[in-house]
């Protein structure tokens, strides 16, 4: 299966079934960020400089740098996005997706008890908040926020943010538990007759809330965490990052009543996906 593709393409309106993927309106991807949910995205990168050049190009981001090796990328003043020089050892350029945490260790808890792993034990970043990055149990790379003077990204959902998370695993059914016991998320299946789409929302949340989705990992892959980012127009961006360095996986794909959106990759082979939602 093609990263997403193959199986969003089941995922708008299904006649006789009642049942569609959350669409713009019903995903509840806000900066109220309630525990649990996405509340930062940063980027990991081998040339910070070059990679800076290729966002700033892709979305018309702009980079603010904060401290040594890492910094802001913002739209319209707003954080939309950070990124940083990788500095652990053996890993590669990737994005890292953030969940809100309310006690970053008590969380970090968590993930040893259901079986996952404490990759950078909490610590805290001098007025802005606490923080620990985690794998879980399938291999995926994933970390927490305890929000102090910073509580999370400026803007999501607009063009030029983020706008969904999708959590890629040879197993999705086998990484429910764990994430439920760690963040107390609720996991529904999307009922769309020869397939199943595994929809998170945040503790005590519904369909409503809706902010991430569990899909099967293509073969020979990572498992991972892939950030979506909303974009006026997804076919424009998709060529611009070929023509910039990137890598487009497979053609822009139309999915009735959720939009058009491809799956990229940048430079450097950190991926990420694009949507221009349906209106």
């Amino acid at each position: 299966m093609r990263d997403g593709v193959s199986a969003w393409r089941h995922l708008g309106p299904q006649r006789g079934t009642g049942h569609h993927i959350p669409t713009k309106e019903r995903v509840m991807l806000t900066t109220e960020f309630p525990p649990g949910s996405p509340c930062w995205v940063d980027l990991g990168s081998l040339d910070l400089e070059t990679t800076t050049e290729f966002y700033s190009g892709l979305f018309g981001w702009r980079f603010q740098p904060v401290m040594e090796g890492y910094g802001f990328w913002q739209s319209d003043g707003k954080t939309v996005a950070a990124a940083g020089s990788v500095l652990e050892e053996g890993s590669g350029p990737a994005w890292m997706i953030y969940f809100h945490a309310p006690d970053c260790d008590a969380t970090a808890e968590a993930v040893q008890r259901a079986g996952g792993t404490v990759r950078a034990r909490p610590f805290d970043i001098e007025g802005q908040g606490r923080m620990a990055q985690f794998t879980d149990p399938a291999g995926a790379e994933f970390a927490a926020w305890q929000p102090g003077g910073t509580r999370g990204l400026d803007l999501v959902t607009e063009p030029g943010s983020l706008a969904w998370a999708e959590l890629h695993v040879p197993d999705p059914d086998g990484v429910r538990g764990f994430y439920q016991s760690v963040f107390g998320w609720r996991i529904e299946d999307m009922d769309m007759g020869d397939l199943a789409y595994p929809v998170v929302s945040p503790e005590g949340g519904g369909a409503d809330s809706a902010m991430a989705g569990l899909m099967p990992l293509e073969p020979g892959g990572r498992a991972h965490w892939l950030p979506y980012f909303e974009v006026p127009d997804c076919d424009t961006t998709a060529a611009r990052c070929q023509t910039s360095g990137g890598s487009v996986h497979g053609p822009v794909d139309e999915v009735p009543g959720v939009g058009r959106m491809a799956f990229l990759s940048d430079p450097h082979g950190a991926r990420f996906a694009v949507i221009t939602s349906s209106p």
